[in-house]
């Protein structure tokens, strides 16, 4: 190991006499600057800053970015340099003009500069790889303007990065990296092209996602030849859409929804009802189904519609039977709603909107975790009978296909037509049933604990000893004694262009 250490400080100082004695450069005044803009990475803070102008990747990648910096700089700077001190490089070893003023006295081992600057970069290049090419050489100038300024020895540098870019891939532990941005689905041939939106009847709800954002106006634009239908607070989603179909009769060709997940879930009854496709136009506030599918923006519907393609969705069925008197075999007083992605009984759609709350400032795995801390310190017991036994749970989850990754957080859905139901629920009758699922969140380890199970499932029939609410797509929307979740019949066909067929073809709307 001496000999070992003695050879790693000769490398060092083998490279500190090359810096040295390097000719003067307008690089010199770049490289000083550069690290010094790094100081308490105020560099990558404004870089973050950059990345969450727009939402998406961007956003997901700046919070990644300064998670991994405050893990990174707390294992370099608060751990690693007390228990490795070593001394900093001599400042007479290099010309006067490329020292910076006020060097930093403490351990020389590791380089906390070039421990964030990795963790950034890194983070960063897992969530939004289109920036890294940028990044990425940024961060090596600012590790390499260590040793440059004289500052620390090359070892140093090394071990930084290499503690930064661990740490930074460890998130994915506790946050994984959604490997694409649509889910699988098979293509679906029979559905008709909608040229300038012939044939489309689709409603835009200007009430869906921020306040001064109406995409009215644009669908309008981009589907000239549809029929378009605006939501008002008076009238029902459904009821227009359905007035509308039978005005217009066989010229109907499509169902079309530009809103939230909540407005295309009716849109979605709806088409399922007339056994049409359905156009998705993502005006919500996160538009988690839009997003699954593979539809970012307006032009992608556009794209889709023009040219004929789409794919086979699930819808996810939940039947409310009334406790009470009533008969729950009674076809007539049972109440059946569609949803999307979600439904859940119990605390969890309090869950969801914390989540949905603190999700654009932290990103959705850690705003899950503080949700579900939050939530589980102040919800009630629920005791429901499901599987042919009574349990007591904190909630229950129902997903429209199966989440990934299984044994954590469900984050997203690999495939949108696996005709199961993903159910997950929280134990309450474990002692410490809450301070456990707090550990196993820290810990990663959600999958391992007793509190936690999932299944997935064709079929789900939920009886509660006590009728309690039901939330489907993160919004509360009936109160019942029991619930009979399943997936629809059939798939629904909805438009998604081919991303393979549509690269480099010049688009027809630019709206």
């Amino acid at each position: 190991m001496h000999r070992g250490l003695r050879a790693v400080s000769h490398c060092d100082r083998a490279v500190t006499a090359v810096v040295a004695e390097l000719p003067p450069s307008a690089a010199d005044r770049i490289l000083v600057r550069l690290s010094a803009a790094a100081d308490h990475s105020a560099l990558w803070v404004v870089v973050a800053g950059v990345l969450t102008v727009r939402r998406g990747a961007g956003r997901k990648a700046a919070a990644r970015g300064l998670l991994a910096i405050a893990l990174s700089s707390a294992t370099a700077n608060g751990i690693m340099k007390p228990l490795f001190p070593r001394r900093r490089p001599a400042a007479a070893a290099l010309p006067s003009y490329r020292t910076i003023p006020d060097p930093p006295m403490s351990s020389s081992f590791p380089s906390g500069h070039s421990a964030s600057a990795a963790a950034f970069a890194t983070a960063v290049a897992l969530e939004n790889p289109r920036v890294a090419p940028a990044v990425v050489p940024l961060a090596a100038a600012v590790a390499y303007s260590r040793v440059h300024v004289g500052v620390h020895w090359g070892s140093d540098v090394l071990a930084g990065a290499a503690v930064g870019t661990a740490i930074a891939l460890a998130t994915r532990r506790w946050w994984p990296v959604r490997p694409s941005d649509e889910a699988r689905a098979r293509p679906v041939d029979a559905v008709p092209e909608l040229p300038r939106g012939e044939g489309l009847v689709i409603i835009a709800n200007p009430f869906s996602g921020p306040p001064d954002q109406d995409v009215s106006d644009a669908v309008a634009e981009a589907f000239p030849a549809a029929h378009l239908l605006r939501v008002c607070k008076d009238h029902d989603v459904d009821d227009l859409l359905e007035e509308a179909i039978d005005e217009r009769g066989d010229w109907v060709r499509a169902v079309g929804v530009a809103g939230g997940d909540g407005t295309v879930a009716t849109a979605a009854s709806v088409a399922d009802r007339h056994h049409l496709p359905l156009v998705v136009v993502p005006a919500g506030t996160l538009n988690h189904f839009a997003r699954d599918v593979g539809v970012y923006d307006l032009q992608e519907a556009v794209d889709a519609t023009q040219a004929g393609e789409a794919v086979a969705v699930d819808l996810g069925l939940v039947e409310a039977h009334p406790g009470g008197g009533d008969d729950p075999a009674d076809p007539a007083v049972i109440r059946t709603r569609y949803f999307l992605n979600t439904a859940s009984i119990g605390s969890y759609p309090e869950l969801v909107r914390l989540r949905e709350k603190w999700q654009p400032r932290w990103g959705k795995w850690p705003a899950f975790a503080a949700a579900l801390v939050t939530v589980l310190h102040r919800s009630e017991k629920v005791r429901v009978r499901f599987h042919d036994e009574w349990h007591l749970v904190w909630f229950i989850f129902v997903g429209n296909g199966p989440y990934t990754p299984r044994g954590m957080v469900p984050a997203w859905r690999p495939t949108l037509d696996s005709g199961l139901l993903d159910v997950r629920w929280l134990r309450a009758d474990v002692r410490f049933s809450r301070l456990r699922v707090a550990l196993a969140l820290v810990f990663a380890a959600l999958g391992h604990s007793r509190v936690y199970h999932q299944a997935e499932v064709a079929e789900l029939d939920v009886e509660l000893a006590v009728p309690s609410m039901l939330a489907t797509d993160g919004e509360v929307v009936e109160e019942a004694g029991r619930y009979t979740f399943r997936v629809a019949k059939d798939p629904i066909p909805v438009y998604r262009r081919d991303e393979e067929r549509w690269t480099g073809r010049d688009r027809p709307f630019q709206g």
